[in-house]
């Protein structure tokens, strides 16, 4: 193995510490390839976690190929929930969870993602009922979705290709978090900020009817401030579920 050059790093690091930084407010974030190591964004986010409960016990049944098929069954579907909206910045997958982080400057496009939220949650009652038909371990998951004004970096070492965008704030980092609380001890399987709250209340009043707000139970916690639960399945897939699931 090559020894790391620290001198040459020390060099490195003395001459990112030294530059110019350039932060630039803007409504929408834009594509990776306007990011460069000189530049900056902020700009309102709103991100989606949904991660799989009790997985240590998943993970350690000793049939592997049985793993493998509920892994990519779960992964599968939940990225082609996430991956079509035109304000997509960035889809993947840490571990056990899917994510996706969305420029939403407009409250519509806050409101889109907590639909995909809704889809996610539908998604996995055809899941579990398909893992129970296969006699497969039955899974259940955490939604986490924050919406907040954050900084967005690129970050990496420059000159080798390996870079990736950094979304500093509470986007990300809050809608891992309500993830991890969903589903478990109490919590709905949909957890969300406050301010995403605030950003699609109205609208959903507007599509549903003030049934709407009775479906969200405000909570409280001293590290995480004031976030909603609910679980919201959409009618017509979770009516087809019901149903059958007949093609």
């Amino acid at each position: 193995m090559a020894e790391y050059d620290y001198v040459a790093g020390k060099k490195r690091i003395v001459e990112i510490l030294r530059s110019r930084t350039e932060v630039i407010e803007i409504d929408e974030v834009p594509t990776e390839e306007r990011f460069t190591y000189s530049n900056s964004y902020t700009s309102w986010i709103t991100a989606i976690f949904v991660d799989i409960r009790n997985s240590l016990e998943l993970f350690s049944n000793e049939n592997k190929a049985l793993v493998s098929r509920v892994m990519r069954s779960f992964t599968s579907e939940i990225i082609e929930i996430l991956r079509k909206d035109p304000h997509l910045r960035e889809i993947g997958i840490r571990g056990d969870c899917v994510y996706g982080i969305y420029t939403t400057h407009l409250q519509s496009g806050t409101y889109e993602v907590l639909d995909m939220a809704f889809f996610a949650n539908t998604y996995m009652r055809m899941l579990r009922v398909l893992l129970e038909q296969f006699s497969l371990p039955l899974i259940g998951v955490g939604i986490g979705v924050s919406t907040a004004k954050d900084l967005v970096i690129k970050a990496g070492r420059k000159d080798t290709g390996i870079s990736n965008m950094v979304w500093i704030g509470d986007s990300a980092t809050k809608a891992s978090k309500f993830a991890s609380l969903g589903n478990k001890d109490g919590y709905r399987p949909i957890v969300i900020s406050s301010l995403t709250y605030q950003n699609t209340i109205e609208n959903l009043v507007k599509n549903s009817g003030e049934a709407a707000r009775s479906w969200f139970r405000e909570r409280n916690d001293e590290s995480l401030g004031t976030f909603y639960d609910c679980d919201v399945s959409k009618i017509q897939f979770g009516n087809w579920i019901d149903g059958g699931m007949k093609e």
